[in-house]
């Protein structure tokens, strides 16, 4: 899913309750290993089922261990589930649970806790319970056994459980201490989200210590931890919004990884007491057009759309954003290390082509349009930066852009309302697989983009064959699903509704002391990876 941000009003009540209780914590003295991360904070909960933020799958990975976690090359491993066998239809998933698996109070996790906390995050309707929308049912016919059904078909439905937001949660505590619940109506009836604030009950590595909104999330080490424990006994991740800053901090030796460097700022830190490298990630920022916005000055055609896409030169806005080698061209809304990404041609930088596209829509003397952009700074792309090349571009062929910056909260109202006719947004993937990709890309009538484009108002660009081919995706071989995927892409890049610009590189900043730093589509971060030399 994508958009992370958190929401202002939100937190204020969150806040205020977490005051009231008494729950805010005092910071405690530093452990002898204590890992510091200066990082900008997103977090919008700290309830695993409602949590939804880049931030909150390093936490909720950190203190809630899951069945499956992916390793460096993204490949399925054990954690609690031991073991695992899928029918041959792939609706049936069977896990044995490792009985050695205890939460950090030193209670047995038992198949019953699995079933509790995947039916909270359906039940509970937060951001994330899209991502249990597959399940059928949890049986749990012994302790040590789960055996989830989905009604149909599901070759990614591991991926998907290997997500931060599926760790197992102690029941038994969240239900008695914070009065937390699975039931179906969990969504109006479950208070426990201001008592995650300040108390975590799950099987990983880390518990949570503290957390001061706006300042530190401090994590200390299980003591009652299953696997081998953590090799630092305390992590502080500290707020610090500004990447200049976070360099600083790292080069004064003040905090071990900065976590949200951009590529000009990364250039200053020197010396061999920090490293940095430049890795691929999975995220991309793109252009969307929404034929159905209000504002539209006349139908935005597919040779309209198509004319936008030949006018904007992707090279140099990586170059102008990023800084050259600092990202990688994308064309179709999936990662390009993901199934079905990789292989699609980068659209030419073709301004003539594009002229002759419009004057044969009619409108070879130009025209305006409104571009309304969330003001946002991400993945080290300064979004303002990104549109005033993209309006540059756009006016050597003659069309105008208006540019209006908007706090996030107004763009995601403006993009579900009215929509908006030309914007520049970004994407991050929830787990290992292109489904999440096909599901909010792929223009079928109920998908997210078709509603934000306006299709119920010009539905000439929806695709009415996505969804089908999605399923026979997602039941099919490893090899034959690629393929379906791929075409899919294709399908979405043809329409230029969605029209990625760059998938950019992120930037890994730590001190020399500190070792396993790397990403992950599942977790961000993984924290339990990460050594500290003394």
């Amino acid at each position: 899913m994508v958009m992370r941000l958190g929401n202002s009003k939100h937190w204020k009540s969150l806040i205020a309750a977490t005051m009231l209780g008494g729950l805010v914590a005092t910071a405690m003295p530093a452990a002898a290993k204590t890992l510091v991360i200066a990082r900008d904070m997103d977090i919008n909960s700290l309830d695993i089922h409602k949590s939804w933020c880049d931030t909150c799958m390093i936490y909720n990975a950190a203190v809630y261990d899951g069945l499956l976690a992916l390793d460096k090359d993204n490949k399925l491993v054990p954690v609690i589930a031991e073991s695992w066998t899928v029918n041959a239809d792939q609706t049936v998933f069977t896990f044995k649970l490792n009985p050695k698996a205890v939460f950090s109070d030193g209670s047995k996790v038992e198949s019953k806790d699995v079933k509790w906390s995947w039916e909270r995050l359906k039940n509970i309707k937060g951001s994330p319970s899209d991502l249990a929308s597959a399940i059928a049912s949890v049986e749990t016919p012994d302790a040590e056994t789960v055996v989830v059904k989905t009604a149909e078909a599901d070759s990614e439905l591991l991926n998907v459980l290997a997500a931060s937001y599926f760790g197992v949660v102690n029941s038994k505590v969240a239900e008695s201490e914070g009065k937390a619940t699975a039931a179906a109506d969990a969504a109006q009836s479950d208070p426990a989200e201001p008592w995650f604030l300040a108390h975590s009950a799950g099987a990983g590595p880390f518990v949570l210590e503290s957390y001061q909104p706006g300042a530190e999330l401090r994590l200390k080490r299980n003591a009652k931890y299953w696997r081998e424990p953590a090799k630092v006994d305390e992590i502080v991740i500290r707020q610090v919004g500004d990447a200049v800053a976070q360099a600083q901090l790292l080069q004064s030796g003040q905090a071990d990884i900065a976590m949200n460097i951009d590529p000009e700022t990364a250039k200053t830190l020197t010396g061999p007491d920090v490293k940095t490298e430049s890795a691929p990630s999975n995220n991309f920022v793109y252009i969307a057009i929404s034929p159905g916005a209000v504002a539209n000055p006349f139908p935005m055609t597919a040779d309209i759309r198509e004319a936008i896409s030949l006018a904007v030169d992707r090279k140099s806005l990586v170059d102008f954003t990023l800084g050259e080698g600092n990202g990688r061209l994308i064309s179709v809304p999936f990662p390009l290390d993901f199934p079905g990404g990789s292989g699609h041609s980068i659209p030419d930088y073709n301004p003539d082509k594009a002229k002759e596209l419009l004057s044969k829509a009619g409108h070879a003397d130009g025209f305006t349009l409104e571009a309304t952009y969330p003001k946002l700074n991400v993945y080290g792309v300064d979004f303002t930066l990104a549109m005033q090349k993209i309006q540059q571009d756009l006016a050597a062929v003659n069309i105008k852009l208006e540019l209006k910056p908007v706090e996030f909260p107004n763009w995601r109202e403006a993009a579900n309302k009215d929509h908006i006719p030309l914007t520049f947004v970004f994407f991050a993937p929830d787990f290992y697989g292109t489904s999440q990709y096909v599901n909010y890309f792929g223009l079928a009538p109920d998908s997210t983009w078709a509603k934000r484009a306006g299709a119920a108002t010009d539905p000439s660009f929806v695709l009415n064959d996505t969804k089908e081919m999605l399923a026979e995706a997602l039941k099919s071989s490893p090899e034959k699903a690629e393929k379906i995927y791929f075409d899919i892409g294709e399908k979405i890049k043809a329409q230029n509704v969605i029209i990625p610009m760059i998938s950019p590189n992120t930037i890994l900043a730590y001190g020399s002391k500190v070792h396993g730093v790397r990403n992950s589509p599942s977790s961000n971060v993984p924290l339990y990876e990460i050594t500290l030399d003394d």
